[in-house]
């Protein structure tokens, strides 16, 4: 069953058209990824799904219902969540504070207290660092923090968008762990990537992206070993 489903989705900055009618689904349970280049419109069609910017055409239906123009903040109480390229922490905040942000919808002070310990011991180095300003972490905390506020508003469908950027090649496959952990615990996971070998390998189904198009789809494994997806994105 599909959880998300998008339809000839068209999104324009001014005369530019940067989606030309993609149509794509995420069923649930599965890890989803979205490939392609810099302005191959990946961050736009995420951010018209959630509602951040507008759509000039198509229709989106997340779990039954149509949020094709629900606003952001209603589709985040649906269960759909975003974390953001470039992360877009709360700079100011502490990494507390950053966590209970991301559970503004949860008023149940005993469910919260047991979601902070989730999130504590998915990411221990957050615990350690709960008092500390946010804007002090590092590149990789700052990335498990802005995962960890997501997660703590109890997304039925997370979406990630360049999770990896910037960081170590550790912590690169640290971050992936992660997102298989966090699949795993039963969310869905749609996945904005850069690095496609990584994302492609974790994933069970892919869609490449090319100047607002969808040129290629398959599973994981059948786009990891086409020779399109391999000259253009895995380096031969």
């Amino acid at each position: 069953m599909a959880l998300l489903e998008v339809n000839q989705l068209e999104v324009y900055y001014g005369v530019i058209c940067a989606l030309k009618g993609i149509s794509f689904e995420v069923g649930e349970g599965e890890i989803v990824t979205l490939i392609g280049a810099n302005g191959a419109g990946k961050t736009t069609t995420m951010q018209s799904v959630v509602g951040l910017i507008p759509k000039r055409g198509g229709t989106v239906t997340f779990d039954g219902h149509d949020v094709t123009k629900t606003p952001c903040h209603k589709i985040v109480q649906l269960g759909m969540t975003q974390v953001p390229e470039g992360r877009r922490i709360f700079q100011e905040l502490t990494v507390y504070e950053n966590l209970m942000m991301g559970a503004y919808t949860n008023k149940d002070k005993a469910s919260f207290k047991r979601d902070l310990e989730a999130i504590y011991t998915r990411f221990p180095r957050l615990a350690e660092r709960k008092g500390q300003i946010a804007g002090t972490l590092s590149g990789g905390e700052q990335q498990m923090l802005a995962m960890g506020r997501a997660i703590m508003s109890h997304p039925k469908l997370l979406m990630l968008d360049e999770p990896s950027m910037g960081l170590s090649p550790l912590l690169v496959d640290q971050v992936f762990e992660i997102i298989k952990d966090i699949n795993r615990d039963g969310t869905t996971v749609l996945l904005v990537e850069q690095n496609a070998g990584k994302s492609l390998a974790i994933s069970d189904r892919a869609y490449v992206l090319e100047n607002g198009n969808i040129v290629l789809s398959g599973t994981g494994k059948e786009l990891a070993a086409s020779e399109m997806v391999r000259k253009a994105y895995l380096g031969g």
